[in-house]
């Protein structure tokens, strides 16, 4: 069966699979749309939580950055997954005992103030937004290779599904929906990299292949794809390249956005206790392992095979009339571009810009494109669109979910209209979270770089505004209204004002903006690392403010002792 043929049959099935769930577990009141009337198993919820967690950004992007950045990547990783930690023990379990149904609920509690719950609201949207519009760059790529089409037509068919599974069946529909979408990504990931993996050093664990002898030689895979860079006039794979203040910063930023991310904190919040709120994270942490610790082989093992498809060997190049099946179809993406820059015919892939004819080589294909490099059967090919595809959806749908539910439970039904009926609250989200798709979908046709890139970017902003708000919240009496305002407001604000400086408002580049690059970075501190400079300015706002105002009430610093008080859950309430 030819590729084509395969790719629909199998992607084709898994979409059916998706919208049959949704539909069979459409929620029915916004118990179910918000928390999944709080009854997942933690397994399960914790499989659903490496879904929604394992983007776009971690299944398509994260090799790709692995890939080209090789070493300085490696921030992604720890941070990533470091950031669970902190979530599992600093904020899961404590959230889950105050029994409300999103993140601005419990600040608007905390800090006994309905505009300390609007701000939070906001600083949610913007996160949420901006990861989204990250998702929505992998959804194109994928789509765009899977239907042979432009990206931008790839995008807008994505969003069409999205729309009709996650507004059909809220929390309840998509928590089961991604529980399918974890089994299908982990397999479509895990799959093709033992398959190559066997290839290349005929080692079938991927890790372990990653630093084992090539097959017939006594060079190791990493040494190879050092010295095949290091001939075509790149740096080194395994070296550090990037400043050590840089990745430290990038790294927590990561560490304590992900620990602030709404999406993932909401996943708690539908399970039945405290308990099965941590049991859930460290399950969690175990699915999630198994394609982390996957992603730094596939990344190296994909950049190898592309530089030897298109350089056989030393001095030799590929002529552009001959080039693969592969560099087809992905050139119709219009995400790999070619331009003969001497005329000679042949496909020129060098470190030097002005002589580098492989104009453009999208990041985030590596993944995708990687079994078709490799040669490996159809079925696996069509399984990693599957997967990929998978990993986008699952985890727009939960952004989704934590915007519609910030918009129509926090501004609407806790502000400014307390009266509005069960039905109507769940109307509102629907309709929420449809305009958030319509959103995301515009800003992710001109995203401000590679999914991976736009998600960090929205990690910075999370742990800027919402982590230090809901550490403060848990951990200290003495923050008050004023100072929680103050603390996220300053955090949001300056992490934005550094981020449309390198990257433009709107994400809309303008000649008179400082150059993207390290030479222009204030400190040398990229956008994507400003988070945990913003997060500081959090902290110190708030405490200066909350110094300077009336002291938190008693009733509140009761709140907070019962919080941390390690007893049952209870049932949650919420006005």
């Amino acid at each position: 069966m030819d590729l084509k043929t395969m790719t629909y049959m199998v992607v084709g099935a898994t979409f059916a699979l998706y919208i049959f769930i949704a539909i069979k577990a459409r929620a029915a009141n916004t118990r179910e749309f918000y928390v999944a009337n709080k009854g997942i198993h933690p397994v399960l919820n914790g499989m659903a939580t490496g879904a929604d967690w394992m983007s776009a950004a971690s299944f398509i992007s994260m090799a790709g950055l692995i890939a080209f950045k090789g070493y300085d990547a490696s921030v992604y990783l720890m941070g990533w997954t470091g950031g669970y930690c902190l979530l599992a023990m600093l904020l899961a379990p404590y959230l889950r005992k105050h029994g409300k149904f999103t993140v601005p609920a419990f600040i608007g509690d905390r800090y006994y103030s309905n505009t300390a719950r609007l701000v939070a609201v906001f600083c949610l949207i913007v996160a949420s937004l901006t990861y989204v519009i990250g998702q929505m760059k992998g959804i194109g790529v994928a789509f765009s290779r899977f239907l042979e089409v432009p990206f931008a037509t790839g995008l807008v068919a994505g969003m069409c599904i999205v729309f009709i599974y996650a507004v059909l069946g809220g929390m309840k529909g998509v928590t089961y929906t991604q529980i399918a979408q974890y089994v299908v990504l982990i397999f479509a990931y895990t799959v093709p990299a033992v398959f190559i993996s066997l290839q290349l050093t005929g080692n079938p664990i991927p890790q372990l292949g990653l630093g084992s002898d090539m097959i017939g030689t006594s060079t190791s895979l990493l040494d190879k794809l050092d010295g095949t860079l290091l001939d075509l006039g790149f740096k080194e794979y395994t070296i550090q390249k990037g400043s050590t203040t840089n990745m430290v910063l990038l790294t927590l930023s990561l560490m304590i956005g992900t620990a602030g991310l709404p999406h993932v904190i909401t996943r708690f919040f539908t399970v039945p206790s405290v308990k099965d709120a941590r049991s859930s994270a460290g399950w969690a942490l175990v699915f999630i392992a198994l394609l982390y610790t996957t992603a730094p082989a596939v990344g190296a093992m994909a950049r190898l095979n592309l530089m030897e498809t298109i350089n056989p060997a030393p001095g030799v190049n590929l002529e552009y009339s001959e080039r693969p099946q592969w560099f087809k179809n992905w050139e119709k993406t219009g995400l790999l571009k070619f331009e003969d820059k001497n005329g000679d015919g042949k496909i020129q892939y060098v470190a030097d810009k002005e002589l580098n004819e492989m104009v453009k080589v999208d990041r985030d294909i590596m993944v995708l494109a990687n079994p078709e490099i490799a040669k490996l059967p159809n079925w696996v090919i069509a399984l990693v669109a599957a997967g990929g595809i998978a990993a986008a959806l699952s985890t727009a749908a939960g952004l989704l979910l934590a915007i519609s539910s910030a918009i129509s439970h926090d501004v609407l039904k806790s502000t400014f209209a307390p009266d509005m009926s069960d039905k109507q609250e769940l109307m509102a989200g629907r309709i929420a979270m449809a305009c958030a798709i319509c959103v995301a979908g515009y800003l992710g046709l001109n995203p401000p770089g590679f999914a991976a890139q736009v998600v960090a970017l929205a990690f910075g902003l999370a742990a800027s505004s919402i982590f230090p708000a809901l550490m403060m919240g848990i951990f200290s009496k003495r923050i008050n209204k004023a100072g929680a305002i103050a603390g996220m407001l300053t955090g949001i604000g300056t992490t934005l004002v550094y981020i449309f400086m390198y990257k433009g408002w709107f994400f809309i580049k303008s000649t008179a903006m400082l150059p993207d690059n390290v030479d222009g970075w204030i400190l040398g501190i990229s956008p994507g690392s400003f988070g945990a400079v913003g997060a500081l300015f959090n902290f110190i706002m708030a405490f200066v403010v909350a110094g300077m105002t009336e002291e938190t009430p008693d009733h509140i610093k009761d709140m907070v002792d019962n919080i941390r008080i390690p007893a049952g859950s209870g049932d949650a309430v919420d006005h």
